[in-house]
């Protein structure tokens, strides 16, 4: 009875999860929510109304994000092929925002004592996240965004229980998530559209080769070598 008390919150938590996750593996909705075709009907609405649309894969977005697991460049993709290249950022950069503040609050308030064994098993995250007391919150999240060393949505739950602010974390997840975002649905727009297919898919081009050199950057600027080979063993 004293556990059940101390663990409420995890224990109505779990029980959401595992409801959610039955449900899905009778129903298929992640495998439904992956396949593109299978969500026409937006497209049909975007032509009818483009906010309600937008709000439909934004709630689509934050449940994939929390509980269904999907990777990221779905999210992304999804967006390019239905919106465009231009709304398709911003409805996408938007979605995954407010994913990752609503994964952060989970991690902060129901996950706090559960989620910091599943980040530990990463020597590097580990040490990023717990140990290098001295790293700021900024180059923190430059680094897990912008440098794919870590999965998209581990690393949502695990900014929960740091010290980190909600605020901090809410802006500079949305401004280093652009150059990512925009280039997989600008890109996938590119693929998609039958016209303006060469500027789209230069765009992206020159995207990649932003997110490349920051990337770059970031790693040889702010990991130092005990970092790089942390990130090796965690491969191994």
């Amino acid at each position: 009875m004293e556990f059940i008390k101390k663990n409420i919150k995890l224990i109505i938590f779990c029980a959401i999860i595992v409801l959610i996750l039955v449900l899905n593996h009778f129903f298929g909705w992640s495998e439904y929510l992956s396949d593109i075709d299978n969500l026409g009907f937006l497209s049909d609405m975007i032509r009818k109304n483009m906010l309600l649309a937008g709000l439909i894969y934004t709630g689509i977005t934050i449940v994939a994000c929390v509980v269904l697991a999907l990777p990221g460049v779905t999210f992304a993709i999804l967006s390019g092929v239905l919106f465009g290249p231009w709304w398709g950022t911003l409805w996408c950069l938007i979605a995954t925002t407010l994913g990752a503040i609503v994964a952060f609050i989970v991690g902060r308030f129901f996950l706090h004592d559960s989620i910091k064994p599943q980040v530990e098993k990463s020597k590097l995250m580990k040490k990023l996240f717990f140990d290098d007391i001295g790293r700021s919150d900024v180059v923190l999240l430059a680094i897990t965004r912008l440098v794919p060393l870590f999965p998209y949505n581990i690393q949502n739950f695990a900014y929960g229980i740091t010290d980190m602010s909600l605020g901090r974390y809410s802006l500079f997840t949305f401004i280093f998530m652009i150059p990512g975002v925009a280039l997989y649905t600008i890109g996938t727009a590119g693929i998609v559209s039958g016209d303006n297919r060469a500027l789209y898919l230069g765009i992206a081009a020159v995207l990649l080769a932003v997110v490349l050199v920051l990337g770059w950057y970031i790693k040889r600027t702010f990991l130092t070598e005990e970092d790089l080979e942390l990130a090796e063993q965690d491969k191994k």
